[in-house]
């Protein structure tokens, strides 16, 4: 049975482990308090799920969801991500991470420095322009007329395939936007941010219902993107 690490079980972390259970594969959850922190998310989620250090979810996953802020990229494991797709949920956000001057002049996306800290890794942006409470209510089955599209990006073409097995397992489909030099096209304030998967359509989402979004309204939202 295939394996979802997560590296970061908060809100994006706690709501994949959740769709994976449902989906049929078992999760190692780990974050920076240690394993005994998580025995309630465990314990909800039942048998197919355990708690682990940041290194042991790294090592045991298929897949490896990193979902933490992007101050604590640092801290994520590399030995064990050798030759692994990872899955980058986060989004820079100055007033939380500190000011990083390679994202401040746009020189790099914060996937990219994540991948440079990863250099044996291969990062694919995913799950970041979503919010949790819709990301939970919108999986569908594959043939579904109402299935929701999610953007990805990444350098490496096997690790995209990987990560769109992932989001389909998970109930999603997937737009690729490009290389990680595009994924700013899918974060905060971007017109794919979060807006689509409402029924408002508009910037007051976190507080309504989730409404799917189709994979050619993806489309057009990323392309709409200004830096």
């Amino acid at each position: 049975m295939a394996t979802l690490g997560l590296i970061g079980s908060g809100n994006i972390g706690g709501t994949l482990a959740r769709l994976a259970v449902d989906a049929g594969l078992d999760v190692v959850l780990s974050n920076s308090r240690g394993p005994q922190t998580l025995s309630g998310l465990v314990d909800e989620l039942g048998p197919r799920a355990r708690a682990a250090t940041p290194a042991q979810a790294a090592a045991d996953g298929d897949w490896v969801i990193v979902t933490i802020p992007l101050s604590a990229v640092g801290m994520v494991p590399r030995e064990p991500l050798v030759g692994k797709t990872v899955i980058d949920t986060g989004n820079y956000f100055a007033p939380r991470d500190g000011t990083i001057p390679e994202l401040e002049t746009r020189e790099l996306t914060d996937s990219e420095l994540l991948q440079r800290h990863l250099a044996e890794a291969h990062v694919v942006k995913a799950f970041n322009n979503i919010n949790h409470q819709h990301l939970r209510a919108l999986p569908r089955p594959v043939d579904a007329a109402d299935r929701t599209s999610l953007p990805i990006a990444g350098d490496d073409p096997d690790a995209k395939k990987q990560a769109v097995e992932l989001l389909s397992l998970l109930g999603y489909d997937s737009v690729d936007m490009g290389p990680l030099s595009e994924s700013w096209r899918s974060q905060v304030g971007t017109p794919a941010f979060c807006v689509p998967y409402s029924v408002t359509k508009n910037d007051r989402y976190r507080n309504q219902p989730a409404a799917p979004a189709t994979a050619a309204e993806i489309r057009a939202a990323l392309a709409s993107a200004q830096r």
